[in-house]
């Protein structure tokens, strides 16, 4: 099983920031919300990972690896507590550029020779995940017991015209169809495609297909998706946990939040705040 996060983007919805800072190296609490994602993949016995970026985002690259000077400073002070806060991850991380942001199909179509014959979990860095069981781990379970192209979901139990919606099939596993942003009372399922994904072998394949038959503009994952659904050869798993979206500045907030809520270290200077704030209200 591999891992691939796509981590392209130019993330406009955070600048200034990131004119200059990766979003993905954004830091949720004290770590960059991309190494949530690392980190979940290796928790779920995920080694082989990959990052696609781009030529503006080489600090992803160096975050990843070992940073021999402050490893020196840190073994000779004897603080082995802060040299395992900068010890690259326990697995194999590998970045590939996407020269152009031609979109989600295209930028995965750059680590095609990396899946090679394997399947793979792709993730964003927008999507963090809380729980006992990691999110990819959830995937590959139902991979294990049906072979099938996995699609993570969630219980949307309002208003469902802003996602993209899952049709289940009857066994309550498999997916019969997928739409797009329904109307409003025309939806198939309020089950909620929350875009990470477990691709079975058979994608990357299609996906060169439909980049063959491609006629400008930008590429997206869909095609091969649509194909798999097709074909019958695609489950849904309804996630455990909860899902932090840092899509946008306000969920990126939020995310904060609840991270500072989590450690003990900040829960007490949180709830002082919210105090304080309702005195002033």
């Amino acid at each position: 099983m591999k891992g691939v996060i796509v981590a392209a983007g130019y993330g406009t919805r955070f600048l200034p920031a990131t004119k200059t800072v990766p979003k993905e190296l954004l830091p949720v609490g004290t770590r960059p919300s991309i190494a949530y994602i690392v980190d979940e993949f290796v928790a779920s016995g995920i080694t082989d990972i990959a990052i696609i970026s781009s030529r503006r985002k080489k600090s992803l690259e160096d975050y990843f690896d070992r940073e021999i000077e402050l490893e020196e400073i840190f073994r000779r002070e004897g603080k082995a507590d802060k040299l395992a806060l900068i010890a690259p991850p326990p697995a194999r991380v590998v970045f590939v550029r996407q020269a152009e942001m031609r979109g989600t199909g295209h930028a995965l179509m750059q680590v095609a020779s990396f899946v090679g014959s394997d399947p793979c979990v792709v993730a964003y860095p927008d999507d963090l995940h809380i729980g006992e069981r990691p999110l990819a781990r959830q995937l590959i379970d139902v991979w294990e017991k049906t072979g099938k192209t996995v699609m993570a979901t969630i219980h949307e139990p309002g208003d469902v015209s802003r996602y993209g919606v899952v049709d289940p099939a009857p066994d309550g596993v498999s997916v019969r169809g997928f739409v797009e942003k329904p109307s409003r009372g025309r939806e198939p399922s309020h089950e909620v495609s929350i875009g990470r994904y477990l691709y079975a072998p058979e994608f990357f394949p299609l996906l060169a297909e439909g980049w063959a038959k491609h006629d400008g503009g930008e590429y997206f994952h869909t095609y091969a998706l649509d194909r798999l659904i097709e074909a019958g050869k695609v489950a849904f798993a309804r996630i455990e946990g909860e899902r932090l979206d840092t899509g946008d500045p306000a969920g990126y907030f939020l995310a904060i939040l609840r991270n500072a809520a989590a450690d003990p270290s900040l829960r007490p200077h949180l709830e002082r705040f919210a105090r304080e704030l309702v005195a002033q209200a």
